[in-house]
């Protein structure tokens, strides 16, 4: 399924089923279809978080609901007001960095610094919860906090199951589904002296996310996707998920060695090469450039950017 969250005409928030060029609104088909859920547990026809914690029984419920759904139900796509899949997640997303082997070079050397030997565990930083924004939203951009706004298509893990000292052998067992971010990075700010990767990451409304989350069913393999991302129409990131340094099995696993996972944490598996940083000459993101980051199986995000307050 391909579940999505979204912005219904009275202002509430629901969540919908997107197959066939519409969305099935679940709150209106649990309603007509006159659904236990509709009195008994509404939260999981609403809250991506709280589906995602009622396990494969819920998920399952509402696959039933959506299949079930009168044509009524159904609002089409092209005009539903699709939100982030997890519109406020519940801890800040955890990202991967440089893992993609010619991202990693591109960054060294933009840095002027030599690739390590033998990297044995992927370099995890996070991006705060309110970066998070939705797939077709404008991105602020102000020029008094940054002038090295930077693209990094990526695909996101979602956790359906809590563990901790998860197996690589079982990770995979522990995913909900997949979706689409772009790791919008202040270069500028990421550089700054120190170790500044969390503020150069986490500006108000730089992560787009979505347009859904897919669930595992229909990608049962994460390392054969293709990713793409375009600036005005010209690609400038082109890779597949099969050139990760760390595959998502691995960073599962080496996140559940120190923490616990838990059901709606988001992990962002890192960007390949083609970032405005890593080429020569460099290039940034201005207000009216337009951004889409694509995913097969997934879907697409598409992105303006803005001066900020325009």
């Amino acid at each position: 399924m391909r579940i999505a969250s979204f912005r219904a005409d009275d202002g509430s928030i629901r969540l919908g089923v997107a197959r066939d060029g519409e969305l099935v609104d679940l709150v209106r088909a649990a309603t007509m279809l006159n659904a236990p859920e509709a009195r008994e547990a509404p939260e999981l026809l609403r809250d991506m978080l709280a589906l995602i914690a009622g396990g494969p029984q819920a998920l399952e419920r509402v696959s039933q609901l959506a299949s079930a759904a009168p044509e009524d139900a159904a609002i089409l796509l092209s005009g539903a007001r699709l939100l982030a899949p997890i519109p406020r997640p519940a801890k800040n997303i955890l990202c991967v960095g440089r893992n993609y082997a010619e991202h990693a070079a591109e960054s060294l050397r933009a840095a002027g610094e030599q690739a390590p030997v033998g990297q044995r565990r992927p370099n995890i930083f996070t991006k705060a919860v309110t970066t998070v924004t939705g797939p077709y939203d404008d991105i602020p951009l102000d020029a008094s906090v940054t002038q090295k706004l930077d693209w990094e298509v990526e695909l996101a893990v979602v956790i359906g199951q809590s563990g901790r000292r998860i197996q690589r052998a079982d990770a995979l067992k522990h995913v909900f589904g997949y979706t689409i971010v772009n790791d919008l990075s202040a270069r500028d700010l990421q550089h700054a002296p120190g170790l500044q990767w969390f503020t150069g990451k986490s500006l108000d409304g730089s992560c787009p996310m979505g347009p859904w989350i897919v669930t595992t069913d229909e990608i049962p393999n994460p390392a054969t996707l293709h990713l793409t991302l375009s600036v005005n129409g010209v690609v400038k990131q082109a890779d597949t998920t099969a050139h990760m340094l760390f595959d998502v099995a691995t960073i599962i696993a080496a996140l559940a060695e120190v923490m616990t996972l838990e059901p709606g944490d988001i992990i962002a598996t890192g960007t390949p090469a083609g970032v405005g940083h890593g080429r020569t000459p460099q290039e940034y993101l201005a207000p009216g450039d337009v951004m889409e980051s694509a995913i097969d199986a997934i879907g697409a995000l598409r992105n303006k950017v803005v001066a900020a307050g325009g």
